[in-house]
């Protein structure tokens, strides 16, 4: 946790810089919370010797304040108020440990119980790169009907998936986000409300345009834009991971310093197939 006058420092700057307001409990009629727009998943940096390193952490927070992301702000104001009263949100990932036995009826029963005694709303969260297991549609549309379930962060990169999902829950008071930058465009084209991406941390800016463009009808550029995100978005997730994101974090004005271990940094030839993937594209 970082100490008052850090986080003084670092609510000022991000004041500042971000135009949104931040979605939050809503009196009388309308969603609980609002979950649209933009999150950047942020990096812990570590020092030499794999201690958090809170002063970085501070410097990254007052350059990603620049960008109009929904939960820069939001993730600094939430995380003081969970030392107070608790957090906003939960994002649950799915039971996966015992994924052969994860049915439609288990994972109902799971996430409904999770819901069920939740004192704050409950959002899925869908992975299967790194869970093994793939939410299925009906589950998700059933739980969709749970007062306290209100949306999905979906990072399978099925787009049809995603299309069919904010078909069925239509009628519900349900978000759907992109897991990823690789597909946010085709995500906004389908319905979804805004997207959590890796990228984001180190191409804030331009995911942020991709939202405008989006939002604002301009498909011919944000298809432009959205092609030149989609080899270093790749990179800096199911390619080189958190080594490669970091890796990048540092060349483009952030900290994004060691890994902890068992993640390995990048070789020599790893760390130079990144970098052609940011270079290809325009943005080194």
């Amino acid at each position: 946790m970082l100490g008052p006058r850090v986080w003084s420092s670092v609510r000022q700057g991000l004041s500042r810089g971000l135009s949104r307001n931040v979605g939050g409990r809503a009196s009388g009629e309308g969603r609980k919370v609002d979950i649209t727009g933009i999150y950047p998943p942020l990096t812990t940096p570590f020092t030499a010797t794999s201690e958090v390193d809170y002063g970085k952490l501070e410097e990254n927070l007052q350059k990603l304040g620049a960008f109009p992301f929904k939960a820069t702000q939001a993730t600094v104001e939430m995380t003081v108020s969970m030392a107070q009263v608790g957090a906003d949100v939960a994002m649950v990932l799915a039971p996966c440990y015992y994924r052969g036995r994860m049915s439609s009826a288990a994972l109902i029963h799971h996430y409904t119980k999770v819901a069920d005694l939740s004192p704050i709303p409950v959002v899925l969260y869908n992975v299967p790169a790194n869970t093994g297991l793939d939410l299925p549609v009906d589950t998700v549309v059933t739980l969709s009907q749970h007062p306290n379930i209100i949306g999905i962060k979906d990072s399978g990169g099925d787009v049809t998936r995603i299309g069919l999902m904010i078909h069925k829950t239509r009628r519900q008071d349900f978000q759907v986000l992109a897991g990823s930058a690789g597909f946010l465009l085709a995500s906004y084209a389908v319905g979804a409300v805004g997207g959590v991406c890796a990228l984001a941390n180190v191409l804030g800016a331009q995911v942020c345009q991709l939202e405008r463009l989006c939002l604002t009808g301009q498909w011919e550029d944000a298809q432009k834009l959205q092609l030149r995100l989609i080899e270093p978005n790749t990179a800096v997730t199911r390619r080189f991971g958190i080594p490669g994101l970091k890796k990048a974090m540092d060349w483009l004005g952030y900290y994004g310093g060691p890994c902890r271990a068992p993640l390995q940094e990048l070789s020599p030839e790893e760390e130079e197939e990144l970098r052609l993937d940011f270079t290809n594209n325009g943005w080194l």
